[in-house]
């Protein structure tokens, strides 16, 4: 499974309902405390159930909503890619189409919810049949199923199997379900096993924070081999092998000092009396320190942690997709979602082209998805607009919206850095202007604009000529003649009014 949308309410700066669509690589991009990284701790909450990097609390809960009285706080996500076979009712198969648990856009969609940062109430909304007679079955136990079929003279090919009774009664209706999209509340009742069979289709998440750790004592930075070992020792099933040679060697050592006391018996039973084999409970044995000098360390056997930060950081971006791969192996889950803010801090722009290429490659295998969060525009520049999402805020409420296509034929960062991160440059509006100009559309542009009086310089220095311009006439004339001061600077608005402007008329062009 894959997520196709999540919609975010009453969450941190989110106050109103959210939606945001994913696809193979999403990169959320905006200012700073604008909301990017929320959305990306919304998906560790919901996935990892406050076991991941991420802890709800009360103080998560919208401050204007707490403020009018709404405490709830609400996570919903749409998967696609569905399985075609699930498990539901103890081994026997069925497809969430034919229990009816898929929404009306054909997608599983997951709610949860949160009542002042506590805990969880989990429901599926789905495009369910709700006539009186054949509602609620997947409430329903195995001997309710069969009185229905009994009191309705239903055809069921099987009735030990509740999805097969399940299946019979909703063609006995089928011709009126009356379906309708409502929320079944899957943490109780008999409904708990569906969200328990649910739950293992779901995608592993994966976290990893802009401000993690990286100080010269931080377990991971130290080594990430020594985190691994911790990892790796912690598995059941190498614990019980450990705890299987730790008795056998016990018993071994018991059996040598037996013998080696009932010897010095023999020869002086007063030195034997006073002596006992001193073997280590099996429990406190550390094998960790068995594993001490593992490491990983460069040609000159320069200790991780004493290396730069950029090189840490790296390190520590690679042991975390190493142990998400690990994990999703390990645990038998279908598909992973890699979640990473900020990837370019610390690192050169030449490793930034890397890493974007490396989450390109990687959201391109099988059953991956890649979300980041950025503030670079030269790793912004190595994406298609299809994979940006901009962060923004408009009186307070949150909009997430897709990146337009650009307004430009080539690859411009001006124009990147404009549409990821509203940077509003003279640099932009010459290159505007002068596209404009080359496609000798500069007369069609001006028509019909609302002018201003811009006092022009003659090659003299000295005489002025008024002439009446449009907006961008007079920003470029000023941005070209700085040592024309004979009129009033344009502002900041001014510019990124011009600015849209144009852009506004080169996409007419294309239409």
């Amino acid at each position: 499974m894959r997520i196709k949308t999540i919609k975010i309410k009453n969450f941190r700066s989110y106050k109103d309902e959210v939606e945001i669509e994913f696809g193979d690589l999403t990169a959320f991009v905006g200012k700073n405390d604008i909301g990017k990284s929320t959305v990306l701790e919304a998906l560790d909450i919901f996935f990892n159930d406050g076991k991941g990097v991420i802890k709800l609390d009360k103080d998560d809960v919208n401050k204007q909503s707490l403020t009018n009285g709404d405490t709830e706080t609400v996570f919903s996500v749409c998967f696609e890619e569905l399985p075609t076979a699930i498990v539901i009712d103890s081994t026997n198969q069925t497809t969430l189409q034919a229990e009816y648990l898929l929404n009306s856009s054909h997608q599983l969609e997951i709610i949860k919810k949160y009542t002042n940062g506590g805990k969880e109430r989990i429901f599926v909304k789905a495009n369910h049949p709700t006539h009186s007679a054949c509602k609620d079955l997947l409430q329903k136990k195995n001997t309710e199923l069969q009185k229905i079929i009994k009191d309705g003279a239903i055809t069921c090919s099987n009735q030990t199997i509740n999805a097969v009774m399940r299946g019979s009664i909703w063609q006995h209706f089928s011709n009126d379900l009356q379906l309708s999209e409502i929320e079944i509340d899957v943490t109780k009742g008999d409904t708990k096993s569906i969200w328990d069979k649910l739950q293992t289709y779901l995608p592993l998440y994966s976290l990893f924070q802009s401000d993690r750790k990286n100080s010269d004592g931080d377990d991971e930075v130290q080594d990430p081999l020594k985190e691994a070992v911790k990892q790796i020792l912690s598995d059941a099933t190498l614990k019980s092998k450990f705890d299987e040679i730790a008795t056998e060697v016990k018993s071994k050592l018991q059996d040598v000092a037996t013998r080696t006391l009932a010897k010095i018996q023999e020869m002086n039973p007063e030195v034997a009396s006073s002596l006992n084999p001193v073997i280590p409970a099996t429990e406190s044995l550390k094998w960790t320190d068995v594993f001490k000098n593992v490491s990983i360390a460069g040609d000159e056997n320069i200790p991780i942690n004493k290396r730069g930060s950029g090189v840490k950081r790296l390190i520590l971006l690679n042991f975390f997709r190493a142990e998400a791969e690990r994990r999703k192996t390990q645990e038998n889950i279908p598909s992973i979602i890699y979640s990473i803010e900020e990837p370019e801090t610390s690192q050169h722009t030449e490793h930034q082209r890397k890493l974007i290429k490396a989450f390109l490659d990687l959201s391109n295998t099988a059953n991956t998805q890649v979300i980041i969060t950025t503030h670079s525009a030269a790793l912004v520049k190595e994406l298609e607009f299809q994979h940006l999402r901009l962060v923004k805020s408009n009186s307070g409420a949150k909009i997430i919206e897709n990146v337009l296509p650009n307004s430009l034929p080539y690859p411009s960062l001006n124009e990147v850095n404009f549409l990821a991160f509203s940077e509003i440059t003279e640099e932009y509006h010459n290159e505007l202007y002068g596209y404009i100009e080359l496609e000798s559309e500069m007369g069609n542009y001006r028509g019909g604009k609302a002018t201003m009086a811009y006092n022009r310089l003659k090659k003299d220095g000295v005489t002025i000529v008024t002439e009446n311009v449009i907006l961008t006439d007079y920003i470029r004339h000023q941005i070209h003649h700085p040592e024309n001061t004979n009129n009033t600077r344009y502002t900041f608005s001014q510019l990124n009014d011009s600015i849209n402007l144009m852009r506004a008329f080169l996409q007419t062009l294309t239409q």
